[in-house]
């Protein structure tokens, strides 16, 4: 019978959703075939799954970060493949945490043989994965108009204060916020659109409403007094552009898969509305087997000059930019959009950094977070195609994690 098959998680069984860790296993047979297998209920009931083979060593255990995959939902040495090729067996959904409170639980299970259906199980172990980290604050904010959520960090501080913006899909999204509060960051994840009262497709943005947010941050009392930092994603990277360029107090921004110019809805300024950017949803098109839209082609083309009104003067700004973009991004040129913001930049003697991934789609989300290629948008109401390969997908939601933090700690 010789021992159990052990399947360990180390460090820790728990930890923060962004953590990668080693997976092991022990008690198997030298050179014994086996599947793993992980699995996670999301909060909707919908189960995503991914499944690799392999062979145990010699002495008849498995270290994920050494061990090859021999086929399955990948191949190769990839020590957090399990985590990043979780895919539903609806197609078409994506994982994201709706409450931060409670952790993804995600079962790690060892069937004996390479079999399409295994189902003698070894052993297994749950590993849950936390999007707040001990000790991290969450609070609701209903002042004046702001509808959005604060995280502090534990501990006196004072911290880095960042806004974090999501794209057009709307609602109030707070698992990023809440991962980068339990990197030291106080986070306010600010809903402006579909959510609660905020109506789903705005006539007009006010400037006025970002600029609320960022006095409300600046007078939290852990919030360093150096600057505040914005990210956003997809049409919140625009926002968070012109929060930089036509606010005072934003030190540092960054836009991921975004653009240099004001998309889909008008921004109000004082004295000023920065128009969006031309668009004709006739050009959308839509896959005859799939029915899902692709939107790259929407957007006129912004080196018409008959769209330069719409441009964010960037130039303008004092503060630092990071640029982020994936090159298989099906969604938005965003690749494209990044690279003219930054020759803008460059022709008013401004640096920038910028990066974009091969094989990266649209949603560059926190790491080990699977790539959805393609999903419902809540706002539009019909699928749409994001882009991105599997494994490199992956790669770039890791380095641009690093990347993201960094630049917020050397800049703020």
């Amino acid at each position: 019978a010789g021992m159990a098959v052990r399947v360990s998680v180390l460090p820790s069984p728990r930890c923060l959703f962004d953590a990668p860790v080693r997976i092991l296993v022990a008690g198997l047979q030298p050179q014994q075939p086996v599947t793993l297998r992980a699995r996670l209920v999301d909060e909707g009931g919908e189960l995503f799954q991914a499944h690799a083979h392999y062979r145990a060593g010699s002495s008849g255990e498995l270290d994920l970060s050494r061990s090859p995959a021999l086929g399955g939902s990948y191949r190769g040495v990839e020590p957090m493949g399990l985590l990043w090729a979780l895919q539903s067996k609806a197609p078409y959904k994506r994982l994201a945490k709706r409450n931060v409170l409670t952790p993804f639980r995600v079962d790690l299970e060892v069937y004996e043989g390479h079999g399409e259906d295994v189902s003698c199980l070894l052993g297994k172990c749950t590993n849950e994965r936390w999007f707040m980290g001990e000790g991290v604050k969450r609070i609701l904010v209903r002042e004046g108009r702001l509808k959005a959520t604060l995280f502090l960090p534990p501990g006196p501080g004072p911290f880095p204060g960042l806004i974090d913006l999501y794209g057009s899909g709307g609602g109030l999204v707070e698992y990023r916020a809440s991962l980068l509060a339990s990197r030291g960051f106080v986070t306010l994840a600010l809903a402006y659109m579909a959510f609660e009262d905020l109506p789903a497709m705005p006539e007009v943005l006010e400037l006025d409403y970002f600029e609320e947010a960022v006095k409300f941050l600046q007078k939290q009392q852990k919030v360093k007094n150096t600057g505040i930092g914005v990210l956003g994603l997809s049409k919140g990277a625009d926002l968070a552009l012109s929060m930089a360029t036509f606010l005072p107090g934003i030190k540092a921004a960054v836009s991921i898969s975004g653009s240099g110019f004001n998309s889909f809805i008008p921004l109000r300024g004082n004295g000023f509305t920065l128009p969006a950017h031309p668009y004709e949803l006739g050009r959308m098109k839509i896959n005859d087997e799939s029915g899902i839209a692709d939107f790259s082609d929407v957007l006129d083309d912004h080196k018409d000059p008959a769209t330069w009104d719409c441009r964010i003067p960037l130039e303008r700004s004092l503060a630092k930019f990071l640029f982020l973009s994936g090159l298989d991004d099906k969604n938005w040129k965003s690749d494209l959009y990044c690279r003219d913001a930054i020759e803008r930049l460059q022709l008013y003697g401004q640096e920038a950094e910028f990066y974009s991934y091969s094989g990266a789609g649209h949603l560059l989300e926190p790491p080990y977070l699977p790539l959805c290629q393609a999903s419902i948008h809540k706002v539009l109401g019909i699928f749409v195609c994001w882009g991105g390969q599997w494994r490199e997908h992956a790669k770039a939601q890791e380095d641009a994690w690093r990347r993201i933090q960094a630049f917020f700690w050397q800049h703020l």
